[in-house]
């Protein structure tokens, strides 16, 4: 005799199955396009604030339609993984700091503990596809349908009593549950964040130009704009500052850290301008790095030291003076730039 089709997990039993992997948070939204946020992102793109970012900006029709993932799509549930972790003191050579998220994956454990939700609907009998950190599918938009949070002036989805430190993924599927209902704005008059970016990026409320924004200069290929070179200070990948001045996320997140395993906040600079390509491929891959290609991780290596570089730190000057002299054209203006900052000190 055929065993019964187990019924429909509910609210709690996906929470008891994601869990283990360290995600508390879920909502449930309409799979159904989402024609505003889709507006957003061609608007931004219109307006150069996208600049040459693929990402969900390459197909904004698909990006927002959670039906083109999964036919007969209904519901989206969103989740959410917190990547709030503690600040570790610099080492003393020269060093440059990793944006929390990205010190240790925080998407393979969200993206596994989704997998365990989608094989329990499939057991159900439904159809259901993982989409975490996906181009087919605009999280933080799905997320604020969902009702984990509001849009903070940064951009960023804002989780009530916790802040914005979290990672963002989704399950699309044919199963139906009721509809969560969006938070509503929490950031009243505050513009911390809008005042406190270190390049001006976020031109109004939600609305960030990437052409200046820290956080994406850095994972883009090309020329880091001279103009922003002396912001960057000594960050190697991603920028906090936004969220570090947000009075949620700083009094919510930061000082009440995530348990999860928090990986290096702090790279050797002259280590990584020193190491070959398969090493820092090796070290640094599970990051967004164009092409695959480290010479990006130099470049951005290169001005962080010129940013912190002491003039007397001579291992530093020779390292920064070896790419001066070197063949790659690229590398060598920036180096120029480095020692010129070195020396200005």
């Amino acid at each position: 005799m055929a065993r019964p089709t187990p019924a429909l997990p509910d609210r709690e039993e996906i929470l008891e199955i994601i869990a283990p992997f360290g995600v508390d948070r879920i909502g449930f939204a309409a799979a159904t396009p989402d024609e505003h946020t889709r507006a957003a992102l061609e608007d931004r793109i219109a307006h150069g604030y996208a600049d040459t970012m693929g990402f969900t900006f390459g197909n904004p029709s698909r990006s927002t339609d959670p039906g083109r993932t999964v036919d007969g799509a209904v519901t989206v549930i969103a989740a959410a993984r917190s990547y709030a972790v503690a600040d570790e003191p610099a080492p003393v050579r020269p060093a440059a700091r990793i944006a929390r998220y990205a010190r240790t994956d925080h998407y393979t454990p969200l993206r596994q503990g989704l997998q365990a939700v989608v094989r329990r609907l499939r057991s159900a009998g439904e159809r259901a596809v993982v989409m975490v950190d996906h181009n087919g599918l605009v999280d933080r938009a799905m997320a604020h349908r969902a009702g984990l949070g509001w849009f903070g002036r940064n951009a960023n989805l804002m989780l009530p009593g916790a802040g914005s430190m979290f990672v963002l993924g989704a399950v699309v599927t044919t199963a139906r549950y009721p509809h969560d209902t969006p938070v509503a704005d929490g950031c009243g008059t505050c513009r911390r964040c809008i005042d406190g970016c270190p390049t001006g990026a976020i031109v109004e409320a939600g609305v960030v130009d990437a052409r200046r924004c820290l956080a994406w200069l850095v994972q883009r290929p090309g020329d880091f704009p001279e103009e922003f070179r002396a912001a960057l200070g000594d960050r190697i990948y991603g920028c906090d500052d936004c969220q570090e001045v947000c009075p949620p996320t700083t009094h919510l997140s930061i000082r009440s850290p995530s348990p999860a395993s928090d990986g290096d906040m702090w790279v050797d600079l002259i280590d990584m301008l020193n190491a070959d390509d398969a090493t820092l491929l090796d070290r640094y891959g599970r990051w967004y790095i164009a092409d695959r290609d480290p010479r990006w991780l130099r470049r951005n290596a290169l001005i962080c030291v010129g940013n912190t570089a002491s003039p007397t730190d001579i291992e530093a000057r020779a390292v920064v003076e070896r790419y001066r002299d070197g063949d790659d054209d690229l590398l060598a203006e920036h180096a120029r730039w480095a020692l010129a900052q070195i020396a200005s000190r």
